[in-house]
């Protein structure tokens, strides 16, 4: 069995166990288009809001995603800071 980043993260609670178990089959794919998207921002980069843009995905779907890849090793935290869709400042992630 996979562990967190190689699985999706829970809360030891039914029902964000069974979120996970739910995306699982599907984490793979996600990071890679995730990472690709990222890496195809160059060095602008892009917030968690601005890359489930790009992606046309749910930001609760694809924002946990930077976390993982940036558990990887594949991203990392530019420095960078822009507004979210709420106008506070949030993480630009680049490739790493």
């Amino acid at each position: 069995m996979s562990t967190y980043p190689d699985a999706p993260g829970h809360r030891n609670v039914e029902t964000s166990i069974a979120a996970a178990d739910a995306l699982a089959p599907k984490l793979g794919r996600l990071q890679r288009m995730a990472e690709g998207a990222i890496r195809d921002a160059g060095a602008h980069g892009l917030t968690a809001d601005e890359l489930a843009a790009r992606l046309d995905m749910d930001r609760w779907s694809i924002q946990p995603r930077t976390s993982e890849l940036k558990r990887k090793g594949l991203i990392r935290d530019s420095g960078q800071r822009r507004p979210n869709c709420t106008g506070k400042l949030a993480i630009v992630w680049i490739a790493a």
